[in-house]
C-alpha cells in the first residue's frame, strides 16, 4: 500500500488482522518502509519544508502477526480486538504531499494540532464507547508522534494525565517522525515494558493525510 502516510502502520495492523481472521492458522509480516527525505526540496525555503526536514526521518519497522489458531498465538498478547478508519471532512489540504516536477513536496498545515485537539478526541471516544470503554479504561496508549505540539494536543483533547504519551515523545526525540514506522517502534517499546493486567485494553492510533486517523483496540 502507498499513500497512507503516518497512518499506514496502524492501518496495516488493522488490515493484517482482517486477513488473519479469515486465515486463523496463518502468519503474516507487516513491513513499513519510509524514505521521508525524498520530500526535501533544496530550493524551497518555506517554513513547511524546513519544519518537515527537521521533523521527519527515514526508517523501517515490521511486525509479525499470527491467527488465533497458529501455534505462536498461545499465550501471546496483545490481540487486536477492534479497528476503525476515520476520514475527517474538508481536510484534504491539512496534511500530505504534492507531486511536483522536483518530486514530492510536503503539505503540512499549522492546523494539525488543532484537529488533534478538537476533532480526534470525539472520534476516539465514540470508538471506545462502542466497545463499552472510556479513555480512563485504556491501560496503554500507543500513539504516533506527529510532533511535539500534536502529542500535547492529543493529551489535552483526550484529557489524559500529563506524561501519558511520553513513549511517543521519547520516540520522537530519539528517531524523529518515521511516518508509518513510528507507531510500530512505539509498539515494540510497549511490548518490552511491563505488561498491564490480563484483559487490559490498549489503544494504538495514528493520523495521516486526509486528515485521516486509524484506531486499533488491543487487549492484553
Amino acid at each position: 500500500m502507498f499513500g497512507l502516510g503516518c497512518a499506514a502502520g496502524a492501518a496495516g495492523i488493522a488490515h493484517v488482522s482482517d486477513v488473519l481472521a479469515g486465515r486463523p492458522r496463518a502468519a503474516a509480516l507487516l513491513l513499513c518502509v519510509e524514505l521521508c527525505s525524498l520530500t526535501f526540496q533544496r530550493e524551497d525555503l518555506s517554513m513547511t519544508n524546513l519544519i518537515a526536514t527537521g521533523l521527519f526521518g527515514d526508517g523501517a519497522a515490521c511486525v509479525l502477526m499470527v491467527g488465533d489458531e497458529h501455534p505462536l498465538a498461545r499465550g501471546v498478547a496483545p490481540r487486536v480486538e477492534a479497528t476503525r478508519s476515520l476520514l475527517f471532512p474538508n481536510t484534504e489540504d491539512v496534511m500530505g504531499w504534492e507531486v511536483i516536477d522536483a518530486g514530492f513536496r510536503v503539505v503540512l498545515s499549522k492546523g494539525v494540532p488543532q484537529i488533534a485537539r478538537t476533532e480526534l478526541p470525539g472520534a476516539v471516544r465514540n470508538f471506545l464507547d462502542e466497545q463499552r470503554l472510556r479513555t480512563r479504561d485504556v491501560a496503554r496508549w500507543i500513539a504516533h508522534p506527529g510532533g511535539p505540539a500534536v502529542i500535547a494536543a492529543m493529551e489535552q483533547g483526550l484529557e489524559l494525565a500529563p506524561g501519558t504519551l511520553d513513549d511517543s515523545r521519547e520516540s520522537l526525540a530519539r528517531t524523529g517522525n518515521l511516518s508509518s514506522a513510528s507507531v510500530l517502534v512505539i509498539l515494540k517499546r510497549a511490548l518490552e515494558a511491563k505488561a498491564p493486567s490480563a484483559g487490559a485494553p490498549g489503544l494504538l492510533l495514528a493520523m495521516g493525510p486526509g486528515f485521516a486517523a486509524e484506531l486499533v483496540l488491543l487487549r492484553w
